[in-house]
């Protein structure tokens, strides 16, 4: 197995999101801009891309190498990208580390979809040492809730995380607060500590207070000074800030991760719309444009946030 790499992911990691042209072709001029818009936010550590947020379930491996390429070229001497791992068969998987490797410092791995249908620790430990076989980048592994299939079992991921040395943190998407603060307690203080990124983004002051190192989330695409200022808020335990900026980030949180929540990152491209830093907000089938009503709501979500003004509503309704 390959020497891991020094880099260790942790602190403020937005997800950023992927702007496609009315014919469904990636925006190349616009990602530019997005991923420069981002990664100049003051108190973030890396960003990531082919993740949920760039809708990577709909992307080629080609687009996804122009993803990564694309990224690299514009911020990557400015800070570090995490690149993820969607496949389904441990093959692709390894594929895709080995591009990745071209341009990433870190690789965030899916869980693969049959685990749906059940898994073993067996096949769980292979389908990581498979990817881990293919690069020395630090792995990020994307725990899941348990009822989905694809979330690793306690023991499953000590296991993981003791045979998988270039295993240095998870995006901890488990769902249940005690389980989570176990992840924290347990991960972080193992001899080779493994940090947890929280993606509780629908209760990440809440999360962040349990004391993870880090936090990775599709919502830091509209948002990433405020999760950085919350972040470090908490850091300092400076809870009186921390709240303050958590009553401004509630009511987009309650916007996004509204159900269905497959459509959160299309909410936020429409978010970034109205605020002017995209030209559009498409997104590729099966996802579908968002109707007037939901347009709204996000608008509403602005304004309660203080992102956008009232009048600006008006003007654009």
């Amino acid at each position: 197995m390959p020497h891991a790499s020094a880099y260790t992911p942790h602190g403020v990691i937005p997800a950023v999101l992927l702007p496609f042209d009315n014919d469904l072709a990636i925006d190349e001029a616009s990602f530019r801009k997005h991923l420069r818009d981002v990664a100049a936010t003051p108190g973030i550590s890396a960003i990531t891309v082919n993740a949920h947020s760039t809708e990577v379930a709909s992307c080629t491996f080609q687009e996804q190498r122009r993803v990564l390429e694309i990224a690299k070229d514009e911020v990557g001497e400015r800070i570090p990208i995490v690149n993820g791992i969607w496949a389904d068969g441990s093959l692709e998987a390894a594929r895709i580390a080995k591009m990745a490797a071209q341009g990433a410092s870190a690789l965030l791995v899916f869980p693969p979809g049959p685990f749906t249908l059940g898994q073993s620790r067996e096949m769980v430990l292979a389908h990581f040492k498979r990817i881990a076989d293919a690069t020395d980048l630090p792995l990020i592994v994307f725990q899941y809730p348990l009822a989905t299939g694809q979330g690793y079992p306690k023991d499953t991921l000590l296991q993981l995380c003791q045979e998988v040395p270039s295993i240095r943190a998870i995006k901890d998407w488990i769902g249940n607060v005690p389980h989570h603060e176990w992840h924290i307690r347990r991960l972080q203080n193992l001899p080779r500590p493994v940090n947890v990124l929280t993606t509780h983004s629908s209760w990440l002051f809440s999360s962040l207070v349990l004391g993870c190192n880090g936090l990775l989330s599709g919502s830091g695409s509209v948002i990433p000074d405020l999760q950085a200022q919350l972040f470090h808020a908490v850091q300092a335990g400076n809870l009186v800030e921390a709240r303050a900026l958590n009553d401004r980030i509630e009511p987009l949180a309650r916007c996004f991760y509204a159900d269905p929540w497959v459509d959160m990152h299309n909410r936020m491209k429409e978010a970034l719309v109205l605020l002017g830093r995209l030209p559009r907000a498409v997104v590729r089938p099966p996802l579908v444009k968002l109707g007037s009503a939901e347009v709204a709501r996000v608008r509403q979500a602005l304004i309660e946030s203080g992102l956008l003004e009232a009048r600006a509503n008006s003007s654009a309704a």
